[in-house]
């Protein structure tokens, strides 16, 4: 039996309807398979948001919390401080050398506690002026002094650390 003219065309139709539906499949598998990709990816990703917006929040309050710690330990190293204070205060029978020693002595206590905080006082009479620490209230010429020198201290510094809690309050002389 030979082919016929009209057979061939409708062959080689429909090997070629065929070809395209296999690759039209082919296209749509790989279509699916990259919006799973992309679903998977953008699921990803909104879960990394959210992971750095919890951590974010977390470290606020991590942060609070410290401050708060830290505020507290402070407070608390004051304590015995006030409670001599008010010791101090509750004595009526005293003589001024023993209130002034008790005085002293809380004093003692609370630079004692500043050095357990952490806390230097600073600024005294014939150190070197520097502008990062001291505040120059006033100037006195006096030729038995060096040229920028602390003359007179009216208030002391105090610093924690590299930080300045309170610039000493000074006299600078020459």
């Amino acid at each position: 039996m030979a082919k016929t003219k009209k057979e061939e065309p409708q062959k080689e139709e429909e090997i070629l309807e065929q070809e395209i539906d296999e690759a039209i499949d082919e296209i749509g598998e790989k279509i699916s398979s990259l919006e799973k990709e992309l679903a998977a990816s953008k699921e990803a990703h909104i879960r990394t948001l959210a992971e750095y917006d919890n951590y974010r929040k977390r470290s606020i309050k991590e942060k609070e919390g410290i401050y708060a710690d830290a505020k507290a330990v402070c407070m608390t190293e004051l304590l015995g401080v006030v409670d001599n204070f008010e010791r101090a205060l509750s004595v009526t029978d005293s003589d001024f050398e023993s209130y002034k020693k008790g005085v002293e002595i809380i004093y003692t206590n609370l630079m004692d506690t500043f050095k357990k905080l952490g806390v230097e006082a600073f600024g005294e009479e014939g150190e070197e002026f520097d502008p990062n620490f001291h505040n120059g209230v006033m100037h006195v010429d006096d030729p038995e002094k060096a040229e920028n020198v602390i003359a007179e201290v009216f208030s002391k510094g105090y610093r924690l650390g590299d930080k300045v809690l309170r610039a000493a309050m000074v006299k600078v002389a020459n």
